[in-house]
């Protein structure tokens, strides 16, 4: 599985990048990751590596690229109990700098920077992410409605910005809850404002699962819950990019 790491030019300097795709020569369809808050990472790369080999080329930007090239804070082998707290105090100021404007500025650059690849197929690009990542796929695809035709998001804060960013999307929709991020009555409050925004949208809580679920290397792991993640987002991007 053919892997590169990249420069992204963007307004305010260069987001480093993974990226990786399958190793015959033709265009593939462009997937746009966004990480979790931790970031880029053996975790992430195995998940995009995952991804291209069932035939897309995907592109992982390092969000924090103000701060330094990935990882930006160093990380243990695994994630654990004992390590999050130092963890999450070193990530927080990132994630609370990396304001809307911020992310709306570097999706652009992202999407524009995926035009430039000659292994990625022109045309509309699907976007996934993951946490904080799962709300940054949500904005890339409500400010580029005319550009990404696909949007998923796992464990994300995916209605943080509230309905009317929802009301944007023109893009096939899904979203995989924690259960431990959700109650039944927020995914209703959720999914009536899909319902509202027209679009064709799948939003469930995935059972037994609590934050952070599809990330290998930390303690809320589950293997379950990883495989539901691939059983939904593949149809996704094949019915998204369907005629490829």
């Amino acid at each position: 599985m053919p892997t590169k790491t990249l420069l992204i030019p963007t307004a305010d300097g260069q987001a480093d990048a993974f990226a990786a795709f399958p190793d015959h020569g033709e265009r593939h369809p462009a997937v746009l990751m966004y990480p979790d808050g931790f970031g880029i990472r053996p975790a992430l790369r195995a998940l995009a590596r995952e991804l291209a080999g069932h035939g897309y080329y995907v592109l992982v930007p390092n969000i924090f690229y103000r701060h330094g090239p990935a990882p930006v804070i160093a990380l243990p082998e695994h994630i654990g109990k004992e390590a999050r707290p130092e963890v999450f105090a070193r990530l927080m100021p990132l994630i609370e700098a990396h304001t809307t404007e911020r992310a709306r500025r570097d999706a652009h650059s992202y999407l524009e920077f995926l035009t430039t690849r000659p292994e990625a197929a022109t045309g509309p690009v699907a976007v996934t992410g993951y946490c904080i990542g799962g709300l940054l796929a949500v904005r890339t695809a409500a400010a580029h409605p005319g550009r990404v035709t696909a949007v998923a998001a796992f464990h994300g804060p995916v209605g943080a910005d509230g309905p009317r960013l929802l009301s944007r999307l023109a893009a096939q929709v899904h979203f995989g809850h924690a259960e431990g991020d959700m109650t039944p009555e927020a995914l209703g409050e959720l999914n009536q404002a899909l319902d509202a925004a027209g679009v064709g949208y799948t939003s469930e809580i995935y059972p037994g699962t609590v934050h952070g679920f599809t990330m290998s290397d930390t303690d809320a792991f589950s293997p379950a819950g990883l495989r539901r993640h691939w059983d939904r987002l593949l149809p996704l991007l094949d019915r998204a990019t369907a005629g490829r």
